[in-house]
């Protein structure tokens, strides 16, 4: 769990009637720009636990990409093994070591001010998971994507032990699909060329 500073994102409300179009839509421009940088390998890291509600959209994410079969994209963090607070550095040295090249993607919950609850960003550059409730972990991803489940205030751990569980299905339900979905128009794009 991240708490949301002002920066450079694209913000998609799950409200809108074309979230998913402007979903999908900022992410295969990024996998356009990106991954043929990166040999086309793609590692998403899905942080969080489901040990509270707000916390657990990376890892219900990974749980929906666990199955997706493309050789070139490896998920790490699932309802079974997420990656959090105490594994997340070893998690890191293991993706380093095994796929050193690969593009990363980190997905992680994130509080925020009451116009941004409700909203997905996706932004380039690594994130700092944790620092919603003040824990000091290293910084993740190439580019990320992070889901505002709640409004930040004094009391975060109390406000992710109250996050309403189907606002972080929906946004789940979008992410993992829009991630299927540009991985399959990119890959298709390769294989025409």
């Amino acid at each position: 769990m991240q708490q949301c500073e002002t920066t450079k994102l694209a913000y998609i409300n799950i409200d809108d009637p074309n979230h998913f179009r402007d979903f999908c839509s900022i992410l295969y421009k990024y996998f356009n720009l990106y991954l043929p940088l990166y040999q086309d390998e793609l590692v998403i890291i899905c942080i969080g636990t489901d040990r509270a509600t707000g916390d657990s959209l990376g890892p219900l994410i990974g749980y929906k990409l666990k199955d997706f079969k493309q050789s070139n994209v490896h998920i790490f963090g699932t309802l079974d093994k997420p990656v959090h607070a105490k594994n997340l550095k070893d998690t890191l040295l293991y993706i380093k070591d095994t796929h050193p090249n690969a593009l990363t993607i980190s997905i992680d919950a994130c509080l925020g001010g009451i116009e941004s609850v409700g909203c997905i960003a996706v932004g380039e550059g690594s994130i700092k998971p944790g620092t919603g409730v003040k824990k000091d972990l290293p910084a993740v991803g190439d580019l990320h994507i992070i889901g505002i489940v709640n409004l930040s205030s004094s009391m975060n751990m109390s406000i992710l032990q109250n996050t309403r569980l189907s606002l972080v299905m929906k946004m789940a339900d979008i992410i993992s699909a829009g991630i299927r979905h540009c991985c399959c128009l990119y890959s298709c794009k390769k294989e025409l060329l």
